[in-house]
């Protein structure tokens, strides 16, 4: 975990997706600081965590990761905070608004997920083959799984060089763990819980993902009561690092409403 920006001003805490670490946020994060007190930390399981403290039970569902983030706001005694959630970080940061709302003064969900599989109505963008597919690949040869899947989740196929650092983020998070945690990830329904968030949110949907497609931000943007979408200027799954600038002026404009 780190803190930075501004002692005792308005806390902006962000919360990384999976495959990913704390250090995905440096070029969006920083921004915040001159007038925010910011947090980063990472996931048990990646980055610089401590991977003794993954619970098979606590983290068999998104709710222990929730429970986790409650953890961190609770220790440094943080309120009114912005919680800026990425991936499966988004229905991670619901869940802990709605456990705790008076904790929270806006939610900013990046490129958010309630449920990736299709539905009856709806459309998550993988038909269960597909997500059972992934999930034997992915325990058959993570590495492998990796340096395929990585590249494929960023899009932007002109700039390399983002897939190549989604690939080593992802090759250096604890194998088991991510594992697991994907699981948890791609088999979650957190569609439930949208209507239950009181927090102001900001949904930030990206034109081209192949995670999560425009018609799921629309979905979370209709169930959450109150929420609004930009839609970015950018492509992929990650706009924090393709599209730093309109992601940083999109949660800055939010946070000034």
């Amino acid at each position: 975990m780190r803190v930075s920006g501004v002692p005792g001003a308005q806390p902006v805490v962000f919360a990384h997706g999976f495959g990913c670490d704390q250090h995905m946020w440096r070029l969006v994060a920083p921004h915040f600081e001159d007038a925010f007190t910011v947090v980063t930390f990472d996931h048990v399981g990646a980055g610089g965590s401590d991977a003794s403290a993954y619970d098979p039970v606590r983290h068999g569902s998104l709710q222990g990761y929730a429970d986790d983030v409650l953890a961190i706001v609770r220790e440094l005694d943080l309120r009114d905070v912005v919680l800026v959630g990425h991936s499966v970080s988004a229905m991670v940061a619901v869940l802990a608004a709605v456990a705790e709302p008076d904790r929270f003064a806006k939610l900013v969900l990046v490129a958010p997920s309630p449920r990736y599989v299709d539905d009856d109505g709806y459309t998550g963008g993988f038909t269960e083959a597909d997500i059972a597919e992934l999930l034997d690949s992915l325990d058959s040869n993570y590495l492998g799984w990796s340096s395929t899947m990585a590249p494929a989740i960023m899009g932007n196929p002109d700039r390399p060089e983002l897939g190549a650092e989604l690939t080593a983020s992802f090759c250096r998070a604890d194998p088991e763990i991510a594992r697991r945690f994907a699981r948890v990830t791609f088999l979650s329904d957190n569609r439930a819980d949208l209507a239950g968030v009181t927090t102001p949110t900001l949904v930030l949907q990206c034109t081209d993902d192949v995670i999560a497609p425009v018609s799921v931000g629309e979905h979370v943007r209709d169930a959450i009561p109150g929420a609004q979408m930009v839609l970015l200027d950018a492509t992929g799954h990650c706009p924090h690092l393709s599209a730093p600038e309109a992601t940083t002026a999109a949660i800055a404009a939010f946070l000034r409403d």
